[in-house]
């Protein structure tokens, strides 16, 4: 196995020391103005505290613990799953606290990584990479921080001749000295397992009478152990959002992270500044988004596939060289390799279209199974069905599917011609071969090869054109000129 330059320095028992990590996520976040817990909003499609559930992962956790306080239920019910545990902190009585509740729920034998559930931006490189520092380096307590020309309102980190922190400021604490420092306190730590016992010396005697996860470099200190710092070169990483402008700001940043690795993993985005593209999403290379798309969900996209502009999908599928043309809406769907859907079409959930399929402008499908070259190319709607191969869907033709209660599945075989505006009533079978007459309502069977006419017989009534307009005449000639050119005729 190769190691990294930082494995080498460490002796085997550090290399394999475990992580733990807690994630601070009990705040109200009342800037916000929701009712929606803070922690809840989401981010390219993760609410931003699973963002950290996921870079905890990522990361290798053993052990991670999600520290819950305002809307405690709901965001426990969004990340439940055997990997978290849970904390609440009932009281907001400060970040010391916090992390002493979530540390409570830990083995105690591992690194501690402090996470916070409204910072997503944090990538697992950078991650990865304080964990390297922290053990090549033998600390007891690393600190991530960044730079910012202005950096009011942050913890500024002091440090000592040896590069090594001495002590983080807090703004209204700072001298001027200090204030003019330009290195700041992300408020992640990774610290060694002696965390946990030393934060319950935490005092709170302070303005707030609160318990702050600073004190801890103090009380590492008295024990003569090693705290340093590890800047990082991009201070938005550790961005969080306390109201919906900043939200925005990171989901922003996000997405432009999120497109630029599809764009250098062989993907094509017109435009990336309109593309918006969940982190979900998976996408292979040479598919080609057109300005204005938008990929949700548990989406995946294969190879060679065009996406239309302005089109949206969601849990969708695509094969390879499949077509979406623009304006069209996917949803819980899947599309063969080499079909073609669009413009303006919906296919809603259910709807299954085998390989080499055609659905045209203003066509919807919903769990339905379309086989392959299975044609619909215009204004109609395919509910509950199930369509044979190479059947041909006339313009305006409906499966009605709903009797007020329940629903019913129409069946049509290989081979089927429908000729427009045809109403198929279900539950009814259409065999192999069959054709329906254009204006037909079907409501019995057609046996295979059969044609139905299900409409009344045409009768032409003379002179009735002439006995209505008469009557008429003299209440809309004005409005229609040709009526009395047409009228005289007539005699």
């Amino acid at each position: 196995m190769t190691l990294t330059q930082s494995e080498d320095l460490m002796t085997p028992d550090v290399a394999q020391r475990p992580l733990d990590v807690v994630v601070l996520a009990a705040g109200a976040g009342t800037r916000m103005r929701s009712a929606l817990p803070k922690m809840l909003h989401e981010v390219c499609g993760r609410p931003m505290v699973a963002w950290a559930v996921k870079a905890a992962r990522d990361v290798g956790a053993r052990d991670i613990v999600v520290v819950t306080g305002h809307g405690a239920d709901q965001v426990e019910a969004a990340l439940a799953g055997p990997e978290v545990r849970f904390a609440r902190q009932g009281e907001q009585l400060g970040t010391g606290h916090a992390f002493l509740l979530g540390a409570a729920k830990l083995r105690g034998d591992a690194d501690v990584l402090v996470l916070y559930g409204d910072s997503p931006m944090l990538s697992v490189e950078t991650l990865n990479a304080l964990r390297d520092v922290h053990l090549s380096e033998h600390n007891a307590l690393t600190v991530l921080s960044s730079r910012l020309d202005d950096a009011t309102g942050y913890g500024r980190i002091v440090r000592g001749e040896s590069g090594d922190v001495e002590r983080i400021v807090e703004q209204k604490a700072a001298t001027p000295e200090e204030l003019r420092l330009t290195e700041f306190n992300s408020g992640v730590y990774l610290m060694d397992a002696r965390a946990p016992e030393l934060a319950a010396q935490i005092g709170n005697d302070n303005a707030a009478q609160e318990y702050y996860l600073t004190d801890l470099l103090a009380l590492y200190h008295q024990q003569g152990a090693r705290v340093a710092a590890y800047c990082i070169p991009d201070p938005s990483e550790v961005m969080g959002a306390n109201d919906r402008v900043q939200l925005a700001e990171l989901a922003r940043l996000m997405q432009r992270r999120i497109n630029e690795r599809h764009m250098r993993a062989g993907v094509t985005l017109r435009d990336p500044a309109t593309a918006y593209i969940e982190d979900t999403v998976t996408i292979a290379p040479d598919v080609i988004l057109e300005p204005g798309v938008v990929l949700r969900g548990q989406t995946d996209i294969g190879t060679g596939a065009v996406i239309g502009a302005y089109s949206s999908l969601t849990d969708t599928q695509l094969a390879a060289r499949v077509q979406i043309r623009p304006h069209s809406v996917l949803e819980g769907a899947r599309v063969g390799e080499g079909s073609d859907v669009g413009p303006f079409a919906r296919l809603r959930a259910g709807a299954v279209l085998d390989t080499g399929v055609h659905i045209g402008n203003f066509v919807e499908v919903k769990n339905s199974h379309l086989a392959a070259g299975v044609k619909a190319g215009h204004l109609a709607y395919l509910g509950d069905a199930s369509i044979g191969a190479e059947s041909n869907i006339g313009a305006g033709t409906i499966t009605a599917n709903f009797d007020g209660v329940n629903k019913h599945r129409t069946q049509i075989g290989a081979g089927v011609f429908i000729g427009s505006n045809a109403t198929l009533i279900a539950p009814v079978t259409l065999g192999d071969a069959a054709f329906v007459a254009g204006g037909s309502t079907v409501s019995a069977d057609v046996p295979e090869g059969a044609m139905a006419v299900g409409r009344g017989t045409q009768r032409n009534i003379g002179g009735w054109s002439l006995r209505y307009w008469k009557r008429m005449e003299r209440q809309v000639a004005q409005k229609l000129p040709w009526l009395s050119a047409w009228l005289s005729r007539q005699d």
